[in-house]
């Protein structure tokens, strides 16, 4: 994942799993979420700030309510199925720029395609035409 464009946005989407599967109405209520560490200062020994959650702000009360203040708007339905698109097929999420290092780092073609079988007018674009016709 490319951590400073959608480290916040993927923590967004786990932390508001619960939310939506309508197990919680709020982030902060679920046991097992990193929303009270991040949001609320709860102390928590098995995480880490990462550098892009530092850089919410000056210092920690800063920080703490500008990660709030994102799960203020519903998340995106867009965002929501790249990440779910990405999560599935085990690709990178990130913009092409990032998805083309990862490629040339791994030495394979890494790209997110939708699910299913593709269109029958894509694969007839790309087999090729056998040229021998028959006279009858």
């Amino acid at each position: 994942m490319q951590a400073d464009a959608y480290l916040l946005l993927c923590q967004r989407y786990i932390e508001l799993n619960p939310v939506r599967a309508a197990m919680v109405d709020d982030p902060a209520h679920y046991r097992w979420s990193s929303y009270r560490a991040n949001g609320l200062g709860q102390p928590d020994s098995l995480l880490t700030p990462h550098v892009v959650y530092s850089s919410l702000g000056a210092n920690e009360a800063d920080r703490m309510a500008n990660y709030r203040s994102l799960f203020s708007p519903k998340l995106d339905t867009d965002a929501i199925s790249d990440i779910r698109m990405a999560l599935d097929q085990g690709q990178p999420l990130g913009d092409a720029r990032f998805i083309d290092s990862i490629e040339r780092a791994t030495g394979q073609r890494r790209e997110i395609r939708p699910r299913g079988r593709p269109r029958k007018a894509m694969l007839e674009e790309t087999e090729p035409q056998d040229q021998m016709s028959l006279d009858v």
